[in-house]
């Protein structure tokens, strides 16, 4: 569906893969590590980004024992200790300058295709997809790139 969030209106499947994208994920298997290791670097670079500010906070592994590909760099924004500034308003900010963002995922039970189904569950779901944004993580992003977020998310 046309959303800046990911909406869906009907429910889909596609369990197969054709052998030319088994292969191409083959072929990928050699860079993986290289990568992984270009997302964490832009995990480590909004983390280290965000760091003074406490109405942002940054995803993270919850202690050693976790190791994270950061296929998503994400974030929650407190707007109350961010005066006033939401997570719409840095997704719209981002956009001025041509750097996609999204909110985290909408909560299934708030999908049109689910919307008929009863809910049973609290309010976290619903804080982070209001609260949280996802941003540029691609392990194409090089160091121009990071100084043109980094440029936008400072003029925020």
């Amino acid at each position: 569906d046309a959303a800046p969030h990911y909406q869906h209106s009907e429910i889909g499947y596609n369990y197969r893969m054709s052998n030319i994208c088994a292969g191409i994920g083959r072929g990928q298997m050699e860079v993986l590590d290289n990568h992984v290791a270009k997302r964490r670097a832009m995990h480590h670079f909004y983390k280290d980004f965000f760091a003074p500010n406490s109405a942002v906070t940054v995803f993270s592994e919850p202690n050693s024992d976790y190791f994270s590909n950061h296929w998503l760099s994400s974030i929650v924004i407190d707007s109350k200790r961010n005066n006033g500034k939401s997570r719409e308003d840095l997704r719209l900010h981002l956009e001025k300058y041509n750097i996609e963002s999204r909110p985290l995922w909408k909560p299934m039970h708030l999908q049109p295709v689910f919307e008929k189904y009863p809910y049973y569950g609290g309010q976290i779901c619903e804080n982070l997809f209001n609260d949280g944004l996802c941003l540029p993580s691609g392990s194409n992003l090089n160091s121009e790139h990071q100084q043109t977020i980094k440029k936008a998310l400072s003029l925020f």
